[in-house]
C-alpha cells in the first residue's frame, strides 16, 4: 500500500452503534481522531452506564436504551458486528445515504503507509484455533505478529500500533473474522485468506444459508497471494471460484489425504506442501508431523494445514511451521483432555456449540459416551446422530432442547442407551458425569460435545466446560484419586 489513504475524521459526525468489546474501542479511536461521536445502545444496564460515563468523559454523546433512531447530522455509522442488518437504525441510514461500517472496516481504512498485511481466517468452526496456530507459526519465523479480531483482541489497537511515538508496528497480522464482521467490511482486501468450512449457523442473523455463505465469501475478495480452501468442503472452493482477486492470486487447497498439486495434505503421518514449492507437479515439502499438532484429532489437523498454508503464502520457511505447531497449545474447552478415571478418558469440548463442530469432535474418538444438549438454535440432529451412531456406547442428555437429540437417537441409534436427566440447572453437569461414568467401560471416552449453546444453563461455554472438568475431578477423587 502506497501513500496514506486513511480517511479524515476531524469534525465528522460519526454514530457508533453498540457499546461492548467493539463499540467502546471504536468510539475512543474516533474521538482521538477528532470526530464528533454519538454512541447509541439498545441496553441501559449498569455495565452500559459505566461505559457510557467513560466515553462521555472523553467527549462522546451517549444515548442508552435507544438504538433505533438515527441521530441528526450523522455522516457515518460504525456498528458493533452483532447488530443485525434489519435493525431500523440501518434502514434509516440507507434512506439518508449514510454509509455503515463495522469495526473491521474502520480498522482496515485506518491502516497507514506500509501497514502490516492481514492473513485472514473465517469458517463455521475452527477459526480461533487456526488463527492462534497461524500466529504461533509466524512468531516461530521471527515475525512480530498478533492474533486479533473476533478472537477477542482489538483489531483497531493492532492496526494503530506503531502510529504513536515509540510504538512498534507489526510485520503481519493473523486475523479471525466472523460472518457478522465480514458483512460490515466491504473494503477488506487480505494478503491471503481461508474459509475453513461451511455449515448452517447464525441463520437467524443472516436470514438464509445463502446470505451466510455470501458473507463468509467476502473474505476472499481482493486477495493478493492465496485463497486457501478446504478440499473436502466444495462450498469453500466455490467461494474461491466466485471471488474477484488480484491478478496472480492462487487457489490453494488443504486435505487430510494425499495432496495434489497446489494442495497441502498428509502423507504417512507427515504434513506436506505441494503448493508453495518450485515444482508442484513433482515436488513436496515436509512441514511437520501429525504428532506435532495438539491434539491430533482430524479436524485439528485440518486447522493446522490451513494455518500452514497461510503462513507459507506469506513466505514462512518449513521449519517455522513445525516449530510453531509444536509450540501451540489449544484454548481451554476445545477437545481438552481433563483426566482418566478408571481407564476412561474424559474430554471437554464445550466449545462444540453446533452440530458441525460436534461432528468433528465425535469423529475423533471411539467408543464414546456422549454428553449433549442445551440450546439448539434451530438446529436438527438427524445427520449428526446418523453419522456417529456406530461410535456411541451411550448418551447422557441435559439442557432445554435435549428432546430434539433424544428423538434423533430414537430414529437413528435405537440400540444406544440414553439417559435423559430432564434438568437445566447448573448442578445437572455433575449428575451427567456420574451417569456417563456408569455407562462407560475402560478404553472409552466420555465426551462433552453438546452440539448446542450453553445459555439455558450456563453463562457461556467456558462455564459449562469448567463445570464438566470440576465434576470429573470430583469423580476421580471419589474413586480413590484415580483421576490424573
Amino acid at each position: 500500500m502506497t501513500g496514506d489513504s486513511r480517511p479524515g475524521f476531524r469534525g465528522k459526525h460519526v454514530t457508533v452503534a453498540g457499546l461492548g468489546v467493539s463499540g467502546v474501542p471504536a468510539a475512543r479511536v474516533l474521538l482521538g481522531l477528532g470526530a464528533r461521536v454519538t454512541v447509541v445502545n439498545d441496553g441501559d444496564d449498569e455495565r452500559s452506564r459505566q461505559q457510557a460515563a467513560e466515553l462521555e468523559a472523553l467527549g462522546a454523546a451517549v444515548r442508552l436504551g435507544d438504538g433505533a433512531t438515527l441521530p441528526d447530522g450523522t455522516e457515518l455509522i460504525v456498528t458493533a458486528p452483532g447488530w443485525r442488518p434489519d435493525k431500523p437504525l440501518f434502514a434509516a441510514a440507507a434512506a439518508a445515504g449514510v454509509p455503515v461500517w463495522g469495526d473491521v472496516e474502520l480498522a482496515w481504512r485506518l491502516r497507514g503507509p506500509g501497514a502490516a498485511p492481514w492473513l485472514a481466517v473465517t469458517g463455521t468452526n475452527g477459526k480461533t484455533t487456526t488463527v492462534r496456530m497461524l500466529a504461533a507459526i509466524l512468531e516461530a519465523a521471527g515475525l512480530r505478529t498478533a492474533a486479533v479480531g473476533n478472537i477477542g483482541v482489538s483489531l483497531l489497537d493492532a492496526v494503530l500500533a506503531g502510529s504513536e511515538e515509540g510504538g512498534e508496528p507489526y510485520d503481519v497480522l493473523a486475523v479471525e473474522l466472523s460472518s457478522y464482521q465480514l458483512h460490515w467490511a466491504p473494503s477488506l482486501r487480505a494478503h491471503s485468506a481461508t474459509v475453513l468450512n461451511l455449515a448452517p449457523d447464525h441463520l437467524d442473523w443472516h436470514g438464509s444459508m445463502e446470505a451466510y455463505t455470501a458473507d463468509k465469501g467476502r473474505i476472499y475478495e481482493g486477495n493478493q497471494v492465496a485463497c486457501v480452501y478446504n478440499s473436502a468442503d466444495k462450498a469453500t472452493e466455490e467461494l474461491v471460484r466466485a471471488a474477484d482477486v488480484e491478478e496472480g492470486c492462487r487457489a490453494v487447497g488443504f486435505t487430510l489425504g494425499t495432496p495434489g498439486p497446489s494442495e497441502l495434505g498428509v502423507v504417512e503421518g507427515i504434513l506436506v506442501d505441494r503448493a508453495f514449492v518450485p515444482d508442484r507437479q513433482r515436488q513436496a515439502q515436509e512441514l511437520a508431523e501429525v504428532a506435532d499438532v495438539s491434539p491430533p484429532a482430524p479436524h485439528n489437523i485440518a486447522n493446522a494445514l490451513a494455518a500452514a498454508a497461510l503462513a507459507r503464502a506469506y513466505g514462512v520457511e518449513p521449519r517455522a511451521v513445525r516449530d510453531g505447531l509444536r509450540a501451540f497449545r489449544p484454548d481451554a474447552h476445545r477437545i481438552e483432555h481433563v483426566a482418566d478415571v478408571d481407564g476412561v478418558a474424559y474430554v471437554d469440548d464445550s466449545k462444540a456449540t453446533n452440530t458441525h463442530a460436534t461432528e468433528a469432535s465425535l469423529a475423533a474418538y471411539d467408543p464414546i459416551v456422549w454428553i449433549a444438549g442445551g440450546l439448539a438454535k434451530g438446529a436438527t440432529f438427524d445427520e449428526l446422530v446418523r453419522g456417529a451412531a456406530g461410535r456411541l456406547r451411550g448418551v447422557v442428555l441435559i439442557g432445554r432442547d435435549r428432546a430434539l437429540i433424544r428423538e434423533a437417537l430414537a430414529r437413528h441409534a435405537p440400540d444406544v442407551p440414553v439417559t435423559d436427566l430432564g434438568r437445566t440447572d447448573t448442578g445437572a453437569m455433575a449428575a451427567a458425569v456420574r451417569e456417563a461414568a456408569d455407562l462407560a467401560r475402560p478404553g472409552d471416552t466420555v465426551l462433552l460435545a453438546p452440539a448446542c449453546a450453553s445459555m439455558d444453563m450456563f453463562t457461556n461455554y467456558n462455564k459449562r466446560g469448567e463445570a464438566f472438568a470440576d465434576a470429573v475431578r470430583d469423580l476421580g477423587a471419589g474413586r480413590g484419586g484415580q483421576g490424573r
